[in-house]
């Protein structure tokens, strides 16, 4: 499509939205807000140092046209007001509830976004430092953000206004459930891992009077005489608590970094790292929700010793640092340690897991990258789903002198790789444009628009920006899953 008959169609796109608006009409879909740019299909962009006066924006694209602009350059661009934050770095995006939480790793803010007014709404107070990963539960109702600067997982409680730090040395990364009801927290370099637990009023009298009354799986607890909030450890080397009380069941994982749910809320899906993070065997762990869901209501905060709590392990033999769950199929993304030329490489690998018969394929291989870093994955149209690396220059197709990139293309039909190259940089957020075919990346801090029919590559000269872009999030995807797990 030519310029000209570019802007033809975007000047008809706005008279139809002209028009809606003029009928009275300001909704699209799903009783969704007609924001105030007009545009129905809006990628949203985090843009670090866009200018020498500012450290951070959010701009946003017609991802229907791929323009920056308006009709005829009017406006020049479209962009959050009021966003003023420093390096942002993740969206975590939430459209159903036209909604997006942005983390800003430059001043360790949480700015949350009104995707309807296109504006922002408030900065989350009373985090500790800079956070390693933070989330936002849909409801709005509680902040979860590990802090591996200050040691501590930091839970902002909105239903009273009180922020907890909970102290756990090493701590790095969170995860937290679909429905917002249940969080866990990984230690770097552990085989442990810890779960918050949200007191009753009954509870806290119980639990109040300072440590030597608390269990021993209760690593922290605040505040310290009237706690409102317990952290605790989902398996302890004796299965005793402070009282003598047996509790619990033994549960053993590798260099465990995160987790994923099923869809239906009811299993946590532990990724052992294993060797990519310095363990022994990389995995993946089940084991139910219910027993750390933190507004049970436990009389005791522990873990039950009645058998509600166990793990099944399935060995991942290419390594298991992220995954992403697609109804009876869990996609795992990992990297498998290799011996070339006298040192110790990584290479991609992607399992696939049939959850009905807790089974795995073999390995296929993708693009190469860090060990143990948090990578991008996501299901987009045409059967396809897009995974994303950092660092594939230092993994075993750049030294052996393979052609490489940090984007693949994984088709879940028929199980075949695409490799996208050439080399871009590392890919830091994907964005799926679904019913359009394409799908919107970062990559070497550009953005760049690729079709899910065959991973060519789309024009993207009308969507580049000034700065440096790191994460992407189509504001108005059918569903909150439309998102970079981070």
């Amino acid at each position: 499509m030519n310029k000209r008959s570019l802007w033809m169609s975007v000047s008809a796109a706005l008279a139809v939205a002209g028009v809606l608006a003029g009928c009275g009409k300001t909704t699209y879909f799903a009783g969704r807000t007609l924001p105030p740019s007009g545009l129905v299909n809006r990628v949203l962009i985090a843009v670090q140092n866009p200018s020498a006066f500012s450290k951070g924006a959010l701009v946003f694209v017609d991802a229907f046209y791929d323009t920056r602009s308006g009709y005829s350059g009017t406006p020049a661009g479209f962009s959050i007001s009021g966003y003023s934050a420093a390096l942002p770095t993740t969206i975590q995006n939430m459209p159903e509830q036209q909604a997006g939480a942005v983390y800003g790793s430059g001043d360790g803010s949480l700015t949350l976004i009104n995707y309807s007014k296109e504006n922002v709404t408030g900065a989350q107070t009373g985090l500790n430092g800079l956070s390693s990963s933070v989330f936002i539960t849909r409801n709005q109702s509680y902040v979860f953000a590990a802090s591996q600067a200050t040691h501590v997982l930091t839970i902002l409680d909105h239903t009273n206004g009180s922020s907890y730090p909970l102290s756990l040395p090493g701590i790095y990364r969170v995860s937290v459930n679909p429905g917002g009801s249940m969080a866990l927290a990984f230690v770097q370099n552990s085989n442990y891992v810890y779960y918050p637990v949200k007191l009753t009023a009954a509870q806290t009298t119980n639990y109040s009077g300072g440590p030597t009354t608390w269990p021993k799986a209760a690593i922290d607890c605040e505040p310290q005489n009237a706690p409102g909030w317990c952290l605790f450890q989902a398996q302890s080397p004796d299965f005793t608590d402070a009282t003598g009380t047996k509790y619990g069941v033994p549960l053993v994982f590798d260099r465990p970094v995160k987790a994923v749910f099923s869809e239906d809320g009811g299993t946590a899906y532990i990724l052992n790292c294993g060797p990519e993070c310095g363990g022994n065997v990389s995995s993946v762990s089940s084991m139910p929700v219910a027993p750390m869901i933190f507004l049970t209501g436990q009389q005791s905060g522990l873990l039950p010793n009645n058998g509600t709590l166990a793990s099944a392990t399935l060995n991942i033999p290419g390594g298991a640092s992220n995954a992403l769950v697609s109804s009876s199929t869990l996609y795992i993304v990992g990297q498998q340690p290799q011996r070339v030329q006298n040192q110790t490489l990584f290479a991609g690998n992607l399992t696939v897991v049939n959850l009905s018969t807790n089974t795995a394929s073999s390995p296929n291989l993708i693009s190469d990258g860090a060990p143990g870093a948090p990578s991008r994955m996501l299901l987009a149209d045409d059967n396809t789903l897009w995974i994303g690396m950092t660092k594939c220059t230092n993994g075993v197709r750049a030294a052996t002198g393979e052609p490489y990139g940090c984007l693949t293309m994984f088709n879940t039909s028929t199980n075949t790789v695409t490799l996208l190259e050439p080399y871009n940089g590392d890919l830091t957020g994907i964005a799926a444009v679904t019913s359009l075919h394409k799908v919107y990346v970062a990559q070497g801090g550009q953005v760049y628009i690729y079709s899910t029919n065959n991973g060519s590559a789309l024009d993207n000269q009308y969507v580049t920006v000034t700065g440096t872009a790191y994460d992407v999030a189509y504001m108005d995807a059918l569903t909150d899953n439309n998102n970079t797990v981070y």
